[in-house]
């Protein structure tokens, strides 16, 4: 009875294991998806829904310069990257800034038209089809103790590890970093320094592009690319920020991570038909029980 016993907890054990490397790396995502909208909250107060759509343009700028004109996968890398950054720089200077007596609500509502716009110029210019990504190194699982992960798996989690690093520095040790955070912890007071606060702005939607772009071709080859993949990625992204605490960039990654992971589990062990409704789940549960979220306070301090 006892060996019995212990080979179904061991045999439970093992899913465990599978599904949290599977949440860690659908979590990578979410994070870095969850930063985009927080960098974006933090230098104009609006919610970004355009969000979703730099993960779609992303994947889909890499299918094209990769698979279809051929371009080598770093190379195809930086393009789709700055191609993506380069459209977040055009939503500010031509949807954005140039609204008069502009308001939260109606600067979220052109964000929504944003995402709705780039979704339909996508549809017409990759159709309704799915499109297969290049892995960046081979297919054949790896085993990691009684758990089996992709090599993309391990490239979506290395350069998640890599982009919050890279964030991290940006943050703390460039003065356009500092310019950004002392902008968005007050904008008029940053300004009285010297700052150029609708600068920091611009750079805010680059950055962000930047990051969504990066989200996308590295889940492309994992979950392939099409025109409308942005929708969810793009809400649970957002989900991963309000759990973690909007505004915050430690609760970003760690509401990214953690949706992950509980996504993960509750489609393993109870229904992946329930898989997207879990995350929004968890926003209700913890809204309900810490409105500002995991690593957020009272008054919340952006950072």
């Amino acid at each position: 009875m006892f060996s019995l016993f212990l080979y179904f907890f061991m045999s439970f054990f093992d899913q465990l294991l599978q599904f949290f490397v599977s949440g860690v790396t659908q979590g990578s995502i979410y994070a870095i998806v969850g930063l985009g909208f927080t960098i974006i909250y933090n230098s104009t107060e609006i919610i970004n829904f355009a969000q979703g759509e730099f993960v779609m343009l992303g994947a889909m700028f890499m299918v094209t310069f990769n698979a279809a004109l051929g371009l080598p996968i770093p190379i195809s890398f930086v393009i789709s990257v700055i191609a993506v950054l380069i459209i977040g720089i055009l939503i500010d200077l031509l949807i954005i800034r140039p609204v008069r007596k502009p308001t939260h609500i109606s600067l979220i509502i052109i964000t929504i038209g944003a995402s709705i716009f780039i979704k339909g110029v996508a549809m017409l210019a990759w159709k309704k089809d799915y499109h297969a990504a290049t892995p960046f190194s081979g297919e054949k699982p790896i085993s990691i103790g009684t758990a089996a992960i992709t090599p993309q798996a391990l490239w979506v989690i290395g350069i998640t590890c890599v982009v919050l690093v890279l964030l991290h520095l940006f943050f703390e040790y460039t003065d356009t970093g500092k310019g950004m955070r002392a902008s968005a912890i007050n904008p008029k007071a940053a300004s009285l320094l010297g700052i150029r606060v609708k600068r920091m702005v611009l750079i805010s939607f680059a950055l962000s592009g930047a990051l969504g772009a990066v989200a996308g071709i590295i889940i492309a080859p994992i979950t392939f690319a099409i025109y409308n993949m942005g929708v969810m990625l793009g809400l649970k992204g957002f989900c991963g920020a309000v759990i973690g605490g909007l505004g915050s960039v430690p609760g970003a990654i760690i509401g990214g991570f953690a949706l992950g992971v509980l996504e993960a589990m509750g489609a393993g062990l109870i229904s992946s038909a329930y898989k997207d409704a879990i995350a929004f789940v968890v926003l209700l549960l913890v809204l309900f029980m810490r409105p500002t979220g995991i690593l957020g306070k009272g008054e919340m301090k952006r950072v």
